[in-house]
């Protein structure tokens, strides 16, 4: 649970204090790592009803790492 915390928490701020533009996010596809936007992985998430929030490897903006699975680093 944590997690979810942190990353709604990064998606709040990308949202609504950022551009959201900037944020890519990686998620698991079939055990592949895909890269998009985060506006591009809200569309295509249906609003993380197709692809649930639990399937996100990590966000970054440019080359800061904000939240990975692996690590849970914020920066």
């Amino acid at each position: 649970m944590p997690r979810k915390g942190k990353l709604a928490e990064i998606f709040s701020k990308a949202k609504y204090a950022d551009n959201p533009n900037s944020y890519i996010v990686g998620y698991l596809d079939f055990n592949i790592i895909k890269e998009v936007t985060l506006p591009e992985f809200i569309e295509i998430s249906d609003n993380f009803e197709t692809i649930p929030i639990t399937r996100i490897y990590y966000i970054k903006k440019g080359s800061r790492i904000l939240f990975s699975k692996t690590r849970h680093i914020v920066s």
